[in-house]
């Protein structure tokens, strides 16, 4: 940022062009309303689709030889034939499975598909729809997330695919209840932009914008360039001229409520966290990129999700230093509120998609539905228990980086469990009375991938993790990279690490800061059977 260095010349640059720029947060005050969620470009068949609610049935054929090509290939296309509610029938629509780690299944279990319908047959459609998900939701098995949160964005103006529900059957195998959902394609685009030739990129599994994304469509440039300007943006020194060129680069007030939504849907394996589930579409009238959310299947996990910390993702951290936009983000936060606090608003909302699906999942049997009740109440619990913690941080101040002593130590308390994969026991165990170890154990299933973490915010230097740590039988997963149990940051790989049975071994992890930022510091373990302990009085990080 502009220090107070007598720059006054600069400051009145700053505040003209930042008035100009930004829009007035007095003027900018929102009303949001669910029964006004952002409207579509083009009226067709599919707005009844979605707006009537319909749960269809739809049984997927596909013939044994092309079972078997899934098998071996399950992302390319095979061809299948898709009867609806036993009244209509689509021929030789595009099949593959979807889904990355958590959620992907072989075809043999509960797939996630895509499907589409003009692959083979061109100019079929399905109620004008060429192209949709069926989400397994294995991951959530309220099926309520990524409809809920998707309807939240658009209410909020921002473009999301519409969600609905069927049941699905492949080969006359019952396959239960999937989220449908229409993909990000050129129709998609058509729907809310007025210009729908520029590039849309898919963020992949991961990535950050200067990895190489893939371009999906557009006719705008195909080496990249548009996101590598963004990139070099985001890596200039933070100053009025370095602002404003960014500012012509991303659509900021957009990608603002963009970022204000994923922190308060606690949507941790989004964009701005984890460099995961995104999308990203360059308008072409102004150049100008809008982010667009996707993978919205484990929300509002942690309640106390925080919405005052700087995410850690290179184009949230450059916006996050401009003191005029982090304003407008606090803004656009007070302009939100009202959607999730208190819960009423969104928990009347499930109550709306639980009676919808009702007598679909009690037709799957009485058990099945007393599952899905019970997921559903977790859903309208954290709801609650969110709109609480938003309260409270609403108006906490901006936070301040790590203090360290004269040894350049400091310690580390403020730990939260994340479960990624598997079924993990993650708690803490107290020794005379204390909580003096963080456990992670793996429970069943295939494998595990669970860890305990803490957000810091560093300045601008190098540092090492340090903590002692104790593995019971811990298998690592076969083709890891990351091997067993060890530290590092999020979105970086290591080389220490725990495996077999050990006695309580120092773990060291170094890592370097560019500039501020929120550092999210990672214990983990990666397993197919055992436990590792972390020493709570061992953890501390070192400023080098």
């Amino acid at each position: 940022m502009l220090g107070d260095c007598g720059w006054k010349s600069w400051r009145c640059v700053l505040l003209v062009w930042l008035l100009v720029t930004v829009p007035s947060f007095a003027q900018d005050a929102r009303k949001y309303d669910f029964a006004k969620p952002l409207p579509t470009r083009m009226a067709d068949a599919s707005d009844d689709f979605f707006s009537a609610g319909h749960v269809p049935e739809l049984r997927l054929s596909v013939a044994d030889a092309d079972l078997q090509k899934l098998r071996e290939n399950p992302r390319n296309y095979v061809r299948s034939q898709i009867g609806e509610d036993g009244q209509k029938n689509y021929k030789s629509v595009g099949l593959k499975l979807k889904g990355a780690a958590g959620s992907f299944q072989d075809v043999d279990q509960k797939p996630a598909f895509t499907l589409n319908f003009d692959k083979f047959t061109k100019k079929q459609d399905f109620h004008a729809i060429e192209k949709l998900y069926l989400n397994n939701s294995v991951q959530d098995e309220s099926f309520a997330n990524e409809w809920l949160c998707s309807l939240i964005f658009r209410v909020a103006g921002i473009p999301a695919p519409r969600v609905g529900h069927a049941r699905v059957w492949l080969n006359e195998r019952d396959l239960g209840l999937f989220v449908i959902k229409e993909a990000y394609d050129s129709k998609f685009i058509k729907r809310y932009f007025e210009n729908s030739k520029g590039n849309l990129y898919d963020g992949g599994f991961l990535q950050e914008l200067d990895a190489p994304l893939e371009k999906d469509d557009g006719d705008g440039v195909d080496d990249r360039s548009d996101l590598q300007a963004i990139v070099a943006a985001c890596h200039l020194p933070p100053n009025a001229a370095n602002w404003k060129q960014l500012a012509e680069l991303v659509d900021v007030d957009q990608f603002v409520t963009f970022m204000a939504l994923e922190l308060l849907t606690c949507h941790w394996d989004g964009y701005c966290h984890n460099r995961n589930n995104y999308r990203v579409y360059f308008h072409p009238t102004n150049g100008r990129a809008h982010f667009l959310p996707h993978g919205m299947d484990q929300m509002f996990q942690d309640p106390g999700f925080s919405i005052i910390d700087f995410p850690p993702a290179l184009l949230a951290t450059a916006v996050m230093q401009n003191a005029q936009w982090r304003g407008l983000y606090r803004q656009r936060l007070r302009d939100l509120m009202p959607l999730f606090a208190p819960a009423a608003g969104l928990q009347n909302e499930v109550d709306k998609l639980t009676a919808r699906l009702k007598p679909v999942v009690q037709q799957m049997g009485e058990d099945r539905w007393q599952q899905f009740s019970d997921r559903i109440a977790e859903v309208k619990q954290r709801l609650h228990e969110r709109a609480e913690h938003l309260t409270q941080q609403i108006e906490q101040p901006d936070p301040q980086p790590l203090a360290f002593d004269k040894a350049g130590q400091a310690a580390l308390g403020d730990w939260f469990e994340r479960v990624e994969d598997g079924n993990a026991q993650v708690e803490r165990r107290p020794i005379d009375g204390d909580a003096k170890q963080l456990l992670i154990r793996k429970v069943d299933g295939e494998c595990i991938v669970a860890s305990w973490r803490s957000r810091v915010l560093l300045e601008r230097g190098r540092y090492r993790l340090e903590a002692k740590a104790k593995a019971t039988g811990v298998k690592p997963i076969e083709g890891d990279q990351k091997v067993g149990a060890g530290l590092r940051i999020s979105g970086s790989e290591r080389d220490n690490k725990l495996i077999g049975t050990t006695a309580w071994k120092p773990l060291q992890f170094s890592f370097e800061v560019e500039e501020r930022r929120f550092v999210e510091l990672v214990l983990e373990l990666r397993a197919t059977a055992g436990q590792v302990e972390y020493e709570v009085a061992s953890l501390r990080l070192m400023k080098q």
